[in-house]
């Protein structure tokens, strides 16, 4: 059962990994790994994204309202519909679609199976390499407000969707797949973050339920997690942001490859149990 400091360490490793293309999922899973505690579960890591999500809906406050009240004022004013904000809020629904689908399908397989340690260091390292490959080819061109369009936004979806193993990274595939699309790095990561609003609220809420009982952690440690996360995961969006937008994804890819041998690594030798 999760403790009082490995919910403060887990809420520090949410904060700092949720928003960089490094899989905080797969953060938690290795971290609880190599300490020796119990896998905190995917019902405690989707709690505490509730923080890292409330941290996007406050930086983005602005956006965000712009975005919802132009799209909701235009299903009654036609006039409206061609208004970015108001096709904004089109794309984040469609986008939102691939990840809710495959994740009520599988979400057995979700909280067991791809939770094995040789598939997430596994990932980290294939989605690593498919990332440099993207940063490689980006045009770094297009832009939300000019060039977003419904295909585009259900091929964010289902790279977003991959998230849900963990490893991927959800900000890693989504911004990846921008980059291929050809989205400046900064326009396709805000897209990531706006796109994941609706995912990470619906998953948070329904594993709300699942807390405190069970095999779950306590309330009180999830509490202090999701605290936790909102602060540094504030500071994390915007350092990201200020980063990429003059700099590739390379440290980050480095760190994906590294960190996936390791744990392979380390599972081979016994150090760390593979579930």
């Amino acid at each position: 059962m999760i403790g009082w400091f490995e919910a403060l360490v887990l809420g520090l490793v949410q904060g700092l990994t949720e928003f960089l293309p490094i899989s905080s999922s797969a953060h938690i899973r290795v971290v609880s790994a190599f300490f020796g505690w119990e896998d905190p579960g995917a019902a405690f890591t989707a709690v505490i994204q509730l923080g890292t999500e409330t941290a996007v809906l406050i930086y983005f406050r602005k956006r965000i309202w712009d975005i919802i009240s132009t799209w909701t004022r235009s299903l009654w004013t036609p006039e409206l519909r061609e208004y970015p904000a108001a096709r904004m809020g089109w794309y984040v629904i469609a986008g939102s679609v691939p990840i809710g689908v495959l994740g009520l399908a599988f979400k057995d397989q979700i909280e067991t199976t791809v939770r094995d340690l040789r598939l997430v260091g596994a990932c980290l390292i294939v989605f690593g390499l498919l990332l440099a490959v993207a940063d490689r080819l980006a045009r770094n061109e297009l832009t939300l407000d000019k060039n977003l369009n419904l295909p585009h936004a259900l091929t964010y979806g289902l790279a977003q969707a991959l998230a849900l193993i963990p490893g991927v990274s959800r900000s890693g595939g989504t911004t990846g797949a921008g980059l291929l699309l050809g989205y400046r790095r900064e326009e396709a990561a805000e897209y990531s973050f706006l796109l994941a609003i609706p995912a990470v609220l619906m998953s948070g809420v329904l594993e709300l339920f699942e807390i405190g009982g069970g095999e779950t952690p306590a309330w009180g440690p999830t509490i202090l997690a999701t605290i936790v996360s909102f602060a540094v995961g504030y500071a994390a969006i915007a350092w990201f942001l200020r980063y990429i937008s003059s700099h590739r994804f390379t440290p980050f890819i480095v760190y994906r490859v590294a960190l996936g041998v390791v744990i392979i690594a380390a599972v081979g030798l016994g150090w760390i149990p593979a579930s």
